[in-house]
């Protein structure tokens, strides 16, 4: 008894935010660079240099980038590198105590770094999405618990920041 199916139709894909996933690529891009910065030495305009030439947007080991918003990517970079000296005790009076930033993992203080800048400076996106967005992020390099300690430190960030997004949303 033949059987009479359509050949397979591809289904539309849901038409993604192209905005909001071009920010994912330029976080995921600035976490890597600062994570560079942070164990290389390298300065922030080589740092700009390699990442616009071979990695926002192309194939890098054989994974293919998503394009990032490049200006979002930079002022991500060039924020947390100015603002380091403010941003470090922030983080750390978030972190467990006897945890002091200096003893986490360099993708990690990244990640943190970023996300409390974003969290300080970028008030054009939500706070609960910057959380978010960067929890994702350390998913890419860390364990689960570690994802953990990030949402947690982040989420107390964002309350100093943005408590009144915090308060009007039940919590």
């Amino acid at each position: 008894m033949a059987d009479h199916k359509k050949p397979h139709e591809k289904k539309p894909a849901k038409a993604p935010d192209k905005k909001a996933n071009r920010r994912g690529a330029a976080r995921l891009a600035a976490v890597q660079a600062l994570y560079q910065m942070d164990i290389g030495g390298a300065g922030i305009n080589d740092i700009f240099a390699e990442f616009e030439s071979h990695w926002l947007g192309g194939e890098v080991e054989g994974d293919k980038y998503l394009p990032a918003e490049a200006a979002f990517f930079r002022d991500v970079v060039s924020g947390v590198v100015r603002d380091q000296a403010t941003l470090d005790p922030l983080i750390d009076d978030a972190l467990s105590k006897g945890w002091p930033l200096k003893r986490i993992d360099a993708i990690l203080r990244a990640v943190l770094r970023a996300g409390a800048y974003e969290l300080e400076h970028r008030k054009d996106v939500p706070g609960r999405v910057v959380v978010s967005e960067y929890v994702d992020v350390a998913h890419a390099f860390v364990e689960p618990d570690e994802t953990g300690m990030v949402n947690a430190v982040l989420d107390q960030i964002a309350r100093q920041f943005r408590a009144d997004e915090f308060v009007r949303a039940g919590g």
